[in-house]
């Protein structure tokens, strides 16, 4: 072969190889394209647009653009930073049971959603919320994940109704202009794990309204409420009214609740730990089940029936320091009460119609605590979001009787 044929076959090789390699480069890119368009996982920052394509690098600027761009099965990624609302968050699409939506802060960043902009906060004296602006996150769907973000100065903190099979891991809900998590309607089988609610109020009701967690005003089964932290709220700690269907209740905190720090005029606020139902006149039957959780310093009773006639159960709870009764239950209810302690209340026990046995009243006797400082159980969260344990509330003598968080 001469010199010249074997430099045309090379450069005829060279010119094919080249081709492979351009389509092969084609083909990267288109499968990157498709890759994006179709990813599971969409990401927003503050430093982003919502015309970008919603990439880590390439971030929307918007929870609620994420929120439309998001599938069953998929993520959406809060990059840290506060992300001020001028229009409050819709989630009214839904997950499935096999493939449900989460919505979180990216690898734990600090994810403030701020709704001070937003209207009715707070509103005008006797003004009622229009329901669509009901919270900073108002939500009406089914199989979601929230998890890690912080919810503030919003016209209820996260509003949810007729809301089905949600987790709600880990927020904090604080300084809203009405409950800091409210859940209502037609709503079940919802898990509220590791909720810390503070400091939320409502001046156009007076006190009168904002909880730390309400859930009520609806029906549904399977709701339960895990390792809340619940104080310093205007109203109550946590309320049912009007909730028809059992909630379950367990190593939870209510404190703090029903002062008047914010100066509101005609102060309304009610102060209760843990309200467990009621109504206007007859409250529903409602059997709701607390146990080992806590309600200590707060301005009313530590737990109450308000007027629910059903069978409540308490057990393993304690009620310390709170200003009037530790377990009021003469409202209507049949409640069981066991092995729970009452210390320092104004009064320990209200019993009406319910029936009390092994608890701190029934045993008698002078009851110790190793500790009444609160500076644990209501310090940093452990590492997986449960109440740092600690012997707060708990009997010198290691009777088996009230709350060990």
């Amino acid at each position: 072969m001469t010199t010249h044929s074997r430099r045309t076959l090379l450069k005829k090789a060279a010119i094919t190889a080249a081709s492979v390699l351009t389509v092969a480069g084609a083909g990267i890119a288109a499968i990157g394209t498709a890759d994006a368009a179709t990813a599971t996982t969409f990401y927003v920052a503050t430093t982003g647009s919502d015309s970008n394509a919603g990439t880590l690098a390439a971030p929307f600027a918007t929870i609620q653009k994420a929120i439309g761009a998001v599938a069953a099965g998929g993520t959406i990624a809060v990059r840290g930073g506060t992300h001020a609302l001028t229009s409050n968050i819709q989630i009214t699409k839904s997950g499935t049971a096999a493939a449900p939506i989460t919505l979180t802060a990216y690898n734990s960043e600090k994810v403030i959603i701020d709704g001070e902009a937003l209207g009715y906060t707070p509103g005008a004296v006797g003004s009622s919320i229009p329901a669509a602006q009901r919270g900073a996150i108002h939500m009406e769907a089914s199989y979601w994940k929230l998890s890690g973000l912080e919810i503030t100065h919003g016209p209820y903190g996260v509003y949810c109704n007729k809301c089905n099979n949600n987790t709600f891991d880990r927020l904090v809900v604080h300084d809203n202009y009405e409950t800091g998590f409210q859940l209502q309607g037609a709503s079940a089988n919802n898990l509220i794990l590791n909720l810390d609610s503070y400091q939320n109020r409502d001046p156009r009701k007076n006190g009168e309204s904002a909880d730390g967690l309400g859930i009520k005003e609806g029906s549904g089964t399977g709701n339960i409420v895990r390792g809340a932290r619940l104080w310093n709220n205007v109203d109550d700690g946590f309320d049912a009214w009007s909730f028809s269907s059992p909630i379950t209740i367990q190593n939870s905190i209510a404190y703090g609740n029903g002062y008047n720090r914010w100066s509101i005029p005609n102060f309304s606020g009610d102060g209760n730990g843990f309200k467990l139902g009621g109504s206007s006149g007859t409250g529903p039957a409602a059997s709701h089940a607390v146990s080992n959780s806590m309600a200590f310093s707060n301005a009313a009773h530590g737990f109450t029936d308000n007027g629910n006639t059903g069978a409540i159960t308490v057990g393993r709870s304690t009620a310390y320091k709170n200003v009037k009764t530790g377990f009021d239950v003469d409202g209507g209810s049949t409640s069981k009460l066991t092995a729970n302690l009452a210390s320092g209340n104004g009064t320990a026990v209200a019993l009406g119609k319910s029936t009390a046995s092994g608890n701190s009243w029934n045993i008698g006797g002078t009851w110790t605590l190793l500790s009444t400082s609160t500076s644990v159980i209501t310090g940093a969260r452990a590492a997986d979001g449960s109440i740092p344990s600690s012997s707060f509330l708990v009997p010198a003598n290691g009777s088996a009787v009230g709350a060990k968080i």
